[in-house]
């Protein structure tokens, strides 16, 4: 197994990789999944994001019926590449996401929850 300590540099590599097929990179549909992905839009990787997530939760349901937990890991894992394609899309970085979440760290849920709730109607419910 590697060394968890390496997770984001390993994203970031991923990440960049998956920039290089964007078209305006060059990306070639006809030799990369990926640039196939992002060459057919918003619709064809998203598409692909919904059906990830339906499958890690159809492999966390076996495991609690006896399957094999290692499913989950590599559904999740389909799941985060998805979501990474759909993130350079949209000129965005896995160090994005992990901002976002260092942001929320100490902070429970029904706290973020109220927070967003309040800010909703001090902005007029947007």
């Amino acid at each position: 197994m590697s060394d968890p300590g390496n997770s984001g540099d390993a994203l970031a590599r991923l990440a960049a990789v998956i920039e290089s097929r964007l078209p305006a990179r060059g990306g070639d549909p006809d030799k990369s999944y990926v640039a196939r992905l992002l060459h057919k839009g918003p619709d064809a990787f998203l598409k692909k994001v919904g059906e990830e997530a339906t499958e890690v939760v159809m492999a966390a349901k076996d495991a609690d019926h006896g399957g094999d937990r290692a499913k989950i890991v590599g559904e999740v894992a389909d799941l985060w590449f998805h979501t990474m394609i759909a993130l350079a899309h949209y000129g965005l970085k896995p160090a994005d996401v992990i901002v976002e979440l260092e942001r929320r760290e100490g902070t429970s849920g029904i706290e973020e929850k109220a927070l967003r709730k309040a800010l909703a109607r001090e902005g007029g419910g947007h």
